[in-house]
């Protein structure tokens, strides 16, 4: 089935193990749409729709007349695979090969839940393309300058950690401490738990902790890691498996272990979900126990929880704003706005983060609405500009 509202939808069946694969091309800019790729069990046409849809606010969201960066439309892609399934890179493998012609000249990808840059990079590399951005390449007069700054700054190794699979939980961390400061909360006395312990997740863990942020408790998908007293977040770090998975073998006495889904009922003041979709939905809200959710993961709440968390004086710091900066690092990269290092990096996401969350956090305060409604509506109005800069399909 099609959606009317989507320029472009394809569901793909895998011929030899019958998974599905879907992209969505929500909107093009310059006939141009950006958005990572995800491998997830239950992936569905209506997900990766969803988020092809937040993917347009992410561009637009960003979009600075200043910067040489010219915002992208929206798109995703998902596979209906768990990623620890053992055929999840033959999978991999055929469905990009099958979409190949929209990758080659609309759709920009890369790693998105349940699948890391190298592995998309080494099969589209099979496939014989350079890079899952080609089709931003070829719009640049110094595409070969560019590629050098993006594989320069994936090469930036940070604490052991490749400043590539940083920025975006470096972004959701500066959105909670803004968040925090805004509530009257102080990073040096503050809690954290975090869902989700993979590139966004363990990065939001790492840059609350360095801000002073006592993280009490992580999950990943073996469950729940806690230490009233705080964890060693570089500890858990070294200790993750390329899936974001924890060995239990390298936690130290006095570490709690509890149920998978537990972490909703930590007392915290930051809770950050930061893996999965819809994992905080309407049954859930009262077990929250969170003064602030800060949604590093694509869509984890569904909107009646979020009504409803709301309605209970807890502020709610939408994806397509916390979690924003992997996607604008990629392009700010590629168009020069920042150099290919942490510092200038850091820098910019850091000041930019403050300014959006900032702007939102002031017109949610002013009008009584809430932070999600005034975070579309800045994406509103800087959409406005780019149709009437460039022109926008969709």
């Amino acid at each position: 089935m099609t959606n009317p509202e989507s320029l472009l939808e394809i569901t793909w069946t895998d011929p030899v193990t019958g998974r599905k694969g879907y992209v969505v091309i929500d909107t093009l800019v310059r006939g141009l749409a950006s958005g990572g790729l995800r491998l997830r069990e239950g992936c569905s046409l209506a997900e990766v729709r969803g988020l092809a849809q937040g993917m347009t606010r992410k561009e637009a969201l960003v979009y600075d007349p200043a910067d040489r960066y010219l915002p992208l439309g929206g798109g995703k892609g998902g596979i209906d695979i768990d990623p620890a399934d053992p055929q999840a890179t033959e999978v991999l493998h055929r469905f990009l090969a099958a979409v190949l012609p929209v990758v080659r000249e609309q759709w920009n990808t890369g790693e998105d839940f349940g699948l890391r840059q190298e592995t998309i990079d080494k099969v589209a590399a099979d496939l014989g393309l350079p890079s899952t951005v080609e089709a931003v390449f070829a719009t640049l007069d110094d595409a070969p300058a560019a590629r050098e700054r993006l594989a320069t700054a994936f090469a930036d190794i940070v604490g052991g950690i490749s400043l590539g699979d940083l920025v975006g939980g470096y972004g959701v961390a500066q959105a909670a401490l803004v968040a925090a400061e805004r509530q009257g909360i102080e990073a040096g006395g503050a809690t954290a738990v975090v869902q989700g312990f993979g590139s966004i997740g363990g990065a939001a863990a790492r840059y609350l902790a360095e801000a002073g942020v006592t993280v009490v408790a992580v999950a990943d998908r073996d469950g729940l890691i806690r230490d009233d007293r705080g964890l060693d977040v570089e500890a858990l770090l070294a200790a993750r498996d390329g899936l974001g998975v924890i060995a239990r073998d390298a936690l130290p006495d006095g570490v709690e272990l509890g149920d998978r889904d537990a972490w909703l009922e930590v007392p915290c003041d930051l809770l950050v979900p930061a893996a999965m979709s819809y994992v905080i939905g309407p049954d859930d809200v009262d077990r929250v126990r969170a003064r602030i959710v800060v949604e590093g993961a694509n869509m984890p709440t569904l909107p009646e929880a979020e009504a409803a968390l709301v309605a209970r004086g807890i502020p709610v710091v939408p994806d397509f704003l916390a979690n924003v900066m992997t996607n604008a690092w990629w392009w700010w990269v590629v168009f020069g706005d920042v150099a290919p290092t942490a510092e200038s990096s850091y820098d910019k996401i850091r000041t930019v983060m403050r300014r959006l969350v900032t702007e939102v956090g002031e017109a949610a305060d002013a009008s009584g609405r809430t932070l999600r409604e005034c975070a579309l509506e800045l994406t509103a109005r800087n959409s406005a500009a780019l149709r009437e800069r460039f022109g926008v399909t969709g």
